[in-house]
């Protein structure tokens, strides 16, 4: 049966890609982006599904370079099933899941199964981040060649530093055979092992052992120095210190060929939120403080940092309601990025076209064409994927993990009331996620 047009009518239509403010109509057409322009004027032929949009904004669907779906192997805590619809209802059209899955994203199998298991299931586009080393182990490297024939789009392997120099430079030098980035977690283990939230006076307080900023900045300028040695792409996962921020600012001024993210939660929440050992805000690297919280905006508006990526982690009850020490780093995020976010926006810190860029047009640009990306991600130019978010800025809603798609419910948000809110989701022309409130109608 063919698709009927979708017209998204008179929102604010936001597309830093081609400088694009303004209010007026969106048409969608077999999947593509067909047109946009003044309300009223859209080429509309037949019949149309509309989406009254007034009062909301209308832009690219988010893409998040750095999420955690859990399948294979752990679908306890999420799978691609409930991951990508928790992505939805966040806005997120592109998802890229990384590789400690079980077995781990190490083998062209494991990226068929995942490929298979979202064209079954998926709601939003997936695109797997495969292993840098065989098991994550950091002993041998993958074959880089293989995997990215079969669709990686990058190699990373999150959640442990490879801390063999060697071998990281191999991984450098080889990726960019591929024009493929190595997306780095940076630590050195030797400085936090045993540890479980950032090294100050709140974990001074509560008896923690700390994490200290200098583990993720030794690790991260080794690895920028590799960069620089090999002229390979680096991308550099969850930045959360102030001095990460000015050793990849430095980096650029070199002209090393460098990228950065950063999460939500270490845009808009310290240290203190741990206080009561309140476990769902333990994450790794660990909340910093207000200092990191400032040089990681100031680092987004002046475009050392280049996308916000949500680093969502979903866990079981089991993982988290236990002591501090022995739970599970990590926070369920796809569901609360936008209205964390916009917090932001309303108290003046991010103005919203740098907010969209980093969670549209920026990640989008790192990810490049090579299939399976495709052609036109994180753009409403004419043509590119029918892949659109709509969201009201101003609605307030209260967060409750029960009432999330993700199995994961471990957010330290639990009762905050955030305002702006996703209204709808768009993925190649279809709609995946609508808000109960909005109603589609013929033109």
């Amino acid at each position: 049966m063919k698709e009927i047009p979708l017209l998204i009518s008179g929102g604010r239509i936001i597309d830093p890609s081609q400088g694009a403010d303004m209010v007026g109509d969106l048409l969608v057409l077999e999947g593509k982006i067909a047109w946009l322009g003044p309300g009223g004027s859209a080429p509309l032929q037949g019949d149309c599904a509309v989406i009254s949009a007034s009062g909301m904004i209308v832009c690219p669907g988010f893409v998040d370079l750095h999420c955690h779906l859990r399948e294979p192997g752990f679908e306890q805590k999420e799978t691609i099933a409930t991951g990508t619809q928790a992505a939805a209802r966040g806005g997120f059209t592109t998802v890229c899941c990384m590789a400690n899955t079980n077995p781990p994203i190490d083998t062209e199998a494991v990226i068929e199964y995942i490929k298979g298991k979202t064209k079954e299931e998926g709601k939003v586009r997936v695109l797997p981040i495969a292993c840098v080393t065989k098991g994550q182990r950091g002993e041998e490297l993958v074959e880089m060649g293989k995997l990215a024939k079969y669709g990686a789009v990058a190699f990373s392997d999150d959640g442990r530093a490879v801390t063999n120099s060697r071998i990281m430079r191999h991984a450098l030098e080889y990726s960019s055979l591929f024009r493929l980035p190595v997306i780095v977690h940076c630590e050195d283990i030797a400085l936090t092992e045993g540890g479980a939230m950032n090294e100050g006076w709140v974990a001074t307080k509560l008896g923690l052992k700390g994490m200290p900023a200098a583990a993720e900045e030794i690790m991260l300028a080794r690895d920028l120095a590799l960069a620089q040695l090999t002229g390979a792409r680096l991308h550099i996962a969850h930045t959360s210190t102030a001095g990460a921020v000015e050793l990849i600012c430095q980096a650029k001024g070199k002209g090393i060929s460098v990228s950065a993210e950063v999460t939500p939660h270490h845009l808009t929440l310290t240290e203190q939120r741990v206080l009561g050992y309140e476990t769902d805000a333990k994450v790794n690297p660990p909340l910093r403080t207000e200092k990191d919280i400032t040089a990681l905006i100031h680092g987004l508006k002046e475009g050392v940092i280049n996308a916000i990526a949500t680093d969502h982690s979903p866990h079981t009850i089991v993982d988290k309601r236990c002591e501090f020490a022995r739970a599970a780093f990590g926070i369920s995020g796809l569901e609360t990025a936008l209205g964390s976010l916009l917090t932001l926006v309303h108290q003046d810190k991010l103005d919203l076209i740098t907010l969209i860029s980093k969670l549209t047009t920026e990640p989008a640009q790192i990810l490049g064409t090579r299939p399976p990306v495709p052609y036109g991600l994180g753009t409403l130019q004419t043509g590119a994927p029918g892949d659109v978010a709509v969201f009201a800025p101003q609605i307030d809603w209260v967060v409750d993990p029960k009432a999330f798609a993700s199995k994961g419910k471990n957010t330290p948000l639990k009762g905050q009331q955030l305002v702006g809110k996703v209204m709808a989701t768009i993925v190649e022309g279809k709609i995946v996620y609508q808000d109960e409130t909005i109603e589609i109608k013929p033109a």
